[in-house]
Order: structure tokens, then C-alpha cells, then sequence
């Protein structure tokens, strides 16, 4: 049997008593408490105000007279209005998630019958949402007694979710906080991605089952599924660790052994026992991204693991156990997989449960300001140094990296580390306007790399980012060649030549360097800029 926990509240009032022995001709809750023979209390977290500080050594003492087993831990939480919701939730808030409650070592009794009747509706609702991972437990005098030792009556109090709809109504702020959370604290602001946040922490708090999370390479897998995990430890859901694993890695023989574990002298090279991810797992979450390039024998193996808990490690015969969450990402479509065979349908099936679809940073354009603050209090915490941008260089960056130009093909990461350049490159703690142009640079050329049409097509020194942004991918194209054209004539007449040929051919042109110096100032260029 695990021990028992009880946490509740000093009662000024009820606990309240002489100092003589008079004390023990009536009834005391928390006193009361430890005094039933049929409820064995090992720690009793006792929570009081300062001011209170003598009646609860007091009462300290008592309890553990009548319960010497019993083992009374203060602790210490001031209200400056106990009459005021929001504080009082707040403050308890931040007692459960600060206490290291471990409901797999302990069990729990959460004590509702001393403190204000703020203080007890804040119990129970903590004790609902499981940031208290246990029962209620309510006390009361016994009807009649003679003997003001009696304890009284004790029951406890099994929440079934199912039952209070009405009162669920009442966590609205809480599970804002939830997804709050699980956005790392972003305040993103497309609708889309916003809904399927809230759809996951709903998910995350209610269901063990499989998640599959798809989306492009960098669109934040990852970090989503670290989240979840972290949600879930603080509603005390889970208990085990965070075991992340590329399957893509996992190549040949030593995918079987880092997945499963294997015993010493299963295979050459096995020169000791490995417990494998699978196994290092129990309790908590598993994290397998880009489970598409997993094999056909670990598919099975996996399938086999979630459905029934154990597996067989390499070289053993017997099966081991781990019971654990999984969450899978992938940036492959796990259906065209299946129906090319590379991909175990049944595997699929039990995966595509719960399935939400990551966006890549190009189709969440909104969300870029919201990241870009972000990014710069991850470098400030990594690096101990506060980088900011003047007023004019964030709207240059900003009015690029929202516009078509910005391909966004690394996602998130081509954002992490446009910050991580920007900011190291201004050493004086502001990024410039010259800073960012020659970023924006670096960017353009990262995407178009192979890509026809804009490879090093120098039109961002030309023209600047901002009014590089404002051009179509149409037209960027034809002016990349004209200006390319320009530079390799003798004059503004020879690449008309060469642009209007066809036209020349066909007599429909009179005057090409006419024709060709009012295209280029279309886009405020002349043939002086693009031959100084």
C-alpha cells in the first residue's frame, strides 16, 4: 500500500482552541484527521499564514500526539485577501506545481473541510484539473458524542469528470494556459493553427493514445511534442521522461538494438546489455520522428509494443515491458506510403487516431512577428545578452520575411538562425538597417539555391529588400535577366539588341534602347546604376 499524503488548510477557526486539556473536549478537523483508525495519514501537508504560525505548531504537536506515525510538514502561504479568488487560486497554483508530488509513490487525500470557502473551491477545482493528483477528502464531527475525543466522520471523494460539466465551465482560463503552454508562450495569431493547438491540448489532457504529428522538415514537431510531454508531467499524467529519436538515423542492424535494447553477446559488438528507447520510455513519453523511414521488422515490432506493451530485445527470449505514450512525426504522407508499400498499414491505422497537420512557416506569415520576439528571448536567455532592433530595421525585416519573396523553406529553423546571425552581428545590442539588408541577402541566396530564375540574380542590392518585396516572382524572373543582359552589353543600344531581336526581326521595333530604358524605369533603375 503507498503511504498517504493528506494536503489541506490550518483551520483559524476550527482548530482553533484553549492551550490547557480542555483542547480535547471538542472537535478539530486537522487534529481529528490523524485519530481514525481506519485512515492511517503518514504526511500531512499542513498549509497556514504566517500570523498563524503558533497555532500551527500547536496543532503540529497534537496530531502528532494522537499519530506518532504521523509526520506534519508546515508550509507556509500568505494571502493578503483570502476572500479573493484570483489570488488565492494563483498562489495554490503555484504551491502544486512547485510541490514534488509523485502519485505513483504517494496517494493523496486534498482536505476541503477547513479554510475559507474560497480556499475550498480552489481545492477542488485543482484536485479536478489533477494539478492535485488525488481525492477529496471531507470531515466532520460525529452527531453525537460524549467524548470530545471522538474523531468525528471522515469521507472521501472520487472526481468523476463526466459528472460536472457545469464546473468544467470554470477552466476556460486554465486550458487557455494549457495552450498557451503548449505554443512555448507565442502568441500566434493564425486562426487556423490556434484551433488545432486548443483540439491538442484537449487531446493531450483526456487520451494515452497514439498522436501523429506531419508536417515539413523544421515545422516544430518537435517542440510540440516536448510540450505535450511537459503538459502532461504537470497535470501529473505521466512521470517518465521525454525520449526523443530520429528514425531516419536508425540504419541497418543497430536499429533493432537502439529501439528494443539487446543483450550482451546478442550480435558482434554486443559487448553489454541495452535497455534500448523503448524501454528507457516507460512511464513517460516516446518521441519517434520520421517514423516513415523505419523498417518493415521495427513496424511490426512498434505496432506490437503499442498495442500490447511488450516487445522482445535482441537476442532474448522473453519479453520485457514499457508502458508509454507515442507521439510520431513525419514529413512524409503516411497513406501514399501505404499504398506504395513502405508503410504497414495497420501501423498507419493505429497511428492516424489522432492526426494533426503542422503548417510551415510560409503559411503562417501572421505568426512570424510573434516568432521573432521569441527567437530573440531565446538568444538573450542562451547567450546572457539583450539584442533589439531599431524601429526602422524591424519594419524592413518584417515587411520581407512576411512578403512572397520569403520562401521560409527551413521553417522555423531558417528563422532561429536569421535571429542567431542577425544578433551576433551586433555586438553594440541593435540590429541595424544595414544589419538586415545583408541578411536578407543571405537568406535569398540560401533558397535559391538550384532554383531557376533566382539564383544570385543580384536584385536585392539594386533594388533593397522592401521594394524587392513589393515585386512578383513573374517579374523578378524577367528583370533578373534584363539586368543580366545589360551588364554584359557595351551599351544601353546593344542589349536592346539582344532583349528586342524578335521584334527587330519582325520590324514591330524602332527604337530598342527607347524601349529598354523605360522597362528599367519601371523599377527606377538606369543603365548608368547597373554599369557605374
Amino acid at each position: 500500500m503507498k503511504p498517504l499524503t493528506v494536503i489541506g488548510f490550518l483551520g483559524s477557526t476550527l482548530d482553533a482552541s484553549k492551550y490547557g486539556p480542555s483542547r480535547w473536549s471538542q472537535w478539530r478537523p486537522s487534529v481529528a484527521l490523524a485519530m481514525h483508525e481506519d485512515l492511517r495519514v503518514d504526511r500531512f501537508l499542513l498549509l497556514h499564514g504566517e500570523k498563524h504560525e503558533r497555532l500551527a505548531r500547536f496543532v503540529a504537536e497534537d496530531v502528532t500526539s494522537v499519530s506518532p506515525e504521523t509526520r506534519v510538514e508546515r508550509r507556509h502561504l500568505n494571502f493578503e485577501n483570502p476572500w479573493d479568488f484570483e489570488e488565492v487560486y494563483g498562489k495554490l497554483l503555484d504551491f502544486a506545481l512547485s510541490e514534488p508530488l509523485d502519485p505513483e509513490a504517494e496517494e493523496y487525500l486534498i482536505h476541503i473541510t477547513t479554510g475559507t470557502h474560497v480556499a475550498q473551491i480552489c481545492l477542488f477545482l485543482l484536485t479536478e484539473a489533477r494539478y492535485l493528483p488525488g481525492k477529496l477528502l471531507q470531515t466532520g464531527p460525529a452527531r453525537r458524542s460524549v467524548d470530545g475525543r471522538a474523531p468525528g466522520v471522515w469521507t472521501s471523494i472520487d472526481l468523476d469528470l463526466s459528472r460536472y460539466d457545469s464546473i468544467a465551465t470554470r477552466f476556460a482560463a486554465t486550458t487557455s494556459e494549457n495552450t498557451f503552454f503548449l505554443k512555448s508562450g507565442i502568441e500566434t495569431r493564425n486562426a487556423a493553427f490556434n484551433r488545432m493547438i486548443d483540439e491538442i491540448e484537449h487531446v493531450a489532457s483526456r487520451s494515452r493514445a497514439p498522436i501523429l504529428l506531419m508536417g515539413p522538415t523544421g515545422a516544430g514537431k518537435s517542440q510540440l511534442a516536448r510540450r505535450i510531454h511537459d503538459l502532461k508531467r504537470l497535470k501529473h499524467q505521466i512521470s517518465g521522461p521525454f525520449v526523443e529519436v530520429n528514425c531516419a538515423t536508425l540504419k541497418g542492424d543497430g536499429a533493432m538494438s537502439a529501439l528494443f535494447g539487446h543483450r550482451k553477446g546478442a550480435f558482434t559488438g554486443a559487448i553489454a546489455d541495452r535497455a534500448g528507447l523503448l524501454l528507457s520510455a516507460h512511464g513517460g513519453m516516446l518521441f519517434l520522428d520520421e517514423i516513415g523511414e523505419l523498417g518493415a521488422d521495427e513496424q511490426a515490432m512498434i505496432l506490437r509494443a503499442i498495442e500490447e506493451k511488450t516487445f522482445t530485445p535482441v537476442g532474448m527470449d522473453s519479453m520485457v515491458s514499457s508502458d508509454f505514450q507515442l507521439i510520431a512525426g513525419t514529413n512524409r504522407d503516411l497513406g501514399e506510403a501505404v499504398a506504395t508499400g513502405s508503410f504497414r498499414e495497420d501501423l498507419y491505422a493505429r497511428l492516424n487516431l489522432w492526426t494533426f497537420s503542422l503548417p510551415g512557416l510560409a503559411d503562417r506569415r501572421e505568426d512570424i512577428e510573434p516568432n521573432l520576439d521569441y527567437e530573440l528571448d531565446r538568444f538573450a536567455e542562451r547567450e546572457g545578452e539583450r539584442i533589439a532592433f531599431n524601429k526602422e530595421a524591424r519594419d524592413l525585416y518584417l515587411c520581407f520575411a512576411t512578403s512572397p519573396a520569403a520562401r521560409w523553406s527551413g521553417n522555423f529553423r531558417d528563422l532561429a538562425a536569421s535571429v542567431t546571425r542577425m544578433a551576433t552581428l551586433s555586438p553594440r545590442g541593435r540590429i541595424d538597417r544595414d544589419c538586415v539588408t545583408l541578411e536578407i541577402g543571405r537568406l535569398e541566396r540560401l533558397w535559391s539555391l538550384g532554383q531557376p530564375g533566382l539564383k544570385d540574380d543580384g536584385l536585392s542590392a539594386l533594388l533593397g529588400a522592401e521594394r524587392l518585396a513589393e515585386i512578383d516572382l513573374f517579374d523578378r524572373i524577367q528583370l533578373a535577366e534584363v539586368v543580366r543582359v545589360c551588364r554584359e552589353s557595351r551599351s544601353l543600344s546593344e542589349a536592346g539588341r539582344t532583349l528586342f531581336a524578335a521584334s527587330k526581326r519582325r520590324k514591330t521595333s524602332t527604337n530598342d534602347a527607347d524601349r529598354l530604358r523605360k522597362y528599367l524605369a519601371r523599377f527606377e533603375l538606369d543603365w548608368g546604376g547597373l554599369n557605374p
